[in-house]
């Protein structure tokens, strides 16, 4: 790792990468995965150059997106479970999946040409790091005898898998949130 890699960003650096992230996700999901780059950066409020610099070819920026998106939804787990309690920041969670998802859809086609080229893995292991995020939330619904021992976090993550996979309009989407409330209140103790 160079020294350059190996420094955090500036504040003002890091805000701008998060602009051009946030902006990617909405310029790809109305524009497709082929908007051009400039449209991005304008969208983020900020010049080519500093995209660019950023990101010097689209696959990174998708990649970087991907990235991202996982991350978020990992880094909500904690967040929601300190601010809710557990078995409300589980059905939280579950919905920001779905968000998750869509975005993952938006892109696949340009995940697996990255994987496929051998130039990176977009998918490194982020289906642990996010089923380790899910384990935290049923861990704590557990704890707080809201959900049933004897399901774990690869029954239910498989199940928002399917789910997932039908909610690519707003009428899908109002489905698999009705199909995700079914799903957790499957979750609860039975009596």
């Amino acid at each position: 790792m160079t020294e350059e890699a190996a420094r955090p960003l500036r504040a003002d650096a890091r805000r701008n990468r998060e602009r051009i992230l946030a902006a990617a996700v909405r310029v790809f999901a109305t524009e497709g995965l082929d908007a051009h780059l400039e449209r991005i950066a304008k969208e983020a409020g900020v010049g080519s150059a500093t995209l660019y610099r950023n990101f010097p070819t689209r696959e990174a920026l998708v990649e970087a997106v991907y990235r991202n998106e996982v991350a978020q939804l990992c880094d909500a787990a904690p967040a929601l479970l300190a601010t809710k309690p557990p078995l409300e920041a589980l059905h939280d969670w579950t919905r920001l999946f779905l968000d998750y998802v869509t975005v993952k859809y938006g892109v696949i086609d340009a995940l697996r040409a990255i994987a496929a080229s051998g130039r990176g893995n977009p998918y490194g292991h982020s289906r642990e790091l996010i089923w380790g995020a899910l384990k935290v939330l049923m861990d704590a619904c557990v704890a707080a005898g809201a959900i049933r021992t004897d399901i774990g976090p690869d029954d239910i993550g498989t199940a928002l898998e399917g789910i997932a996979l039908t909610s690519s309009g707003a009428e899908d989407r109002a489905r698999a949130e009705r199909l995700l409330d079914l799903t957790l209140d499957g979750l609860r103790p039975r009596t």
